[in-house]
């Protein structure tokens, strides 16, 4: 459902509904940059001569291991909570528990803003369609993210398992205005046919088609 215009995904100052889920690659996308403050220092305090210098904690930060909580500042993709979604049984896995046990940690994702968490919920056909830098791009500017995934339906074709959710997620844009974007959430899992890799026997999502509502 490609629209042949120019847009930018963190402008939404157009007449009617425009469809985020549809774009083509093709599509000029207007991405922030955003940049963090400058790193923390390192600088330790000097050693006493004759003394040797303390062994590092385990507990001890590192830039390469920062702490829960750590922040360049951006509150963005900071890797903070781990986001992962806790492990299930295999019949629950199977299910509708298992496919909101995926769509409720990408909600939780989106909004504390960890899109890199919230990305890799996407399985191969929809990151196809959606690039990372892509998906960034689309709340680029957002704050006061709120996401909403209530019930949806379960259904089955052709060896997979579908599940949708009709979606909200209502943000504040760049001028201050509040927008409210719509559509369904669809998710997949390959049944236990023989073959099938146990990646494609777990829920991620396959489909990202929202819209902006009035």
């Amino acid at each position: 459902m490609a629209h042949p215009f120019r847009r930018t995904l963190i402008f939404f100052g157009f007449a009617g509904a425009l469809v985020l889920g549809g774009c083509s690659d093709g599509d000029e996308i207007e991405v922030t940059e955003r940049s963090g403050p400058a790193k923390l220092g390192t600088s330790e305090p000097p050693v006493p001569a004759g003394q040797a210098p303390p062994t590092p904690s385990l507990d001890t930060p590192s830039a390469e291991t920062p702490p829960s909580g750590y922040s360049d500042g951006s509150g963005i993709d900071d890797g903070y909570p781990d986001l992962s979604p806790p492990v299930l049984t295999p019949e629950a896995e199977r299910g509708e528990t298992g496919a909101r046990n995926v769509l409720v940690n990408f909600a939780r994702a989106v909004e504390l803003r960890e899109y890199g968490q919230a990305w890799r919920f996407f399985n191969d056909t929809a990151k196809t369609r959606w690039s990372e830098k892509r998906f960034d791009a689309l709340f680029a500017g957002l704050r006061d993210i709120t996401v909403s995934v209530p019930s949806g339906r379960m259904e089955g074709a052709a060896g997979s398992s579908y599940y949708t959710s009709q979606a909200e997620i209502a943000a504040t844009d760049p001028d201050g205005r509040r927008i409210r974007l719509e559509g369904p959430i669809v998710l997949r899992r390959v049944n236990d046919v023989p073959g099938s890799s146990a990646e494609q026997r777990r829920w991620h999502i396959e489909q990202f088609d929202l819209s902006v509502r009035p």
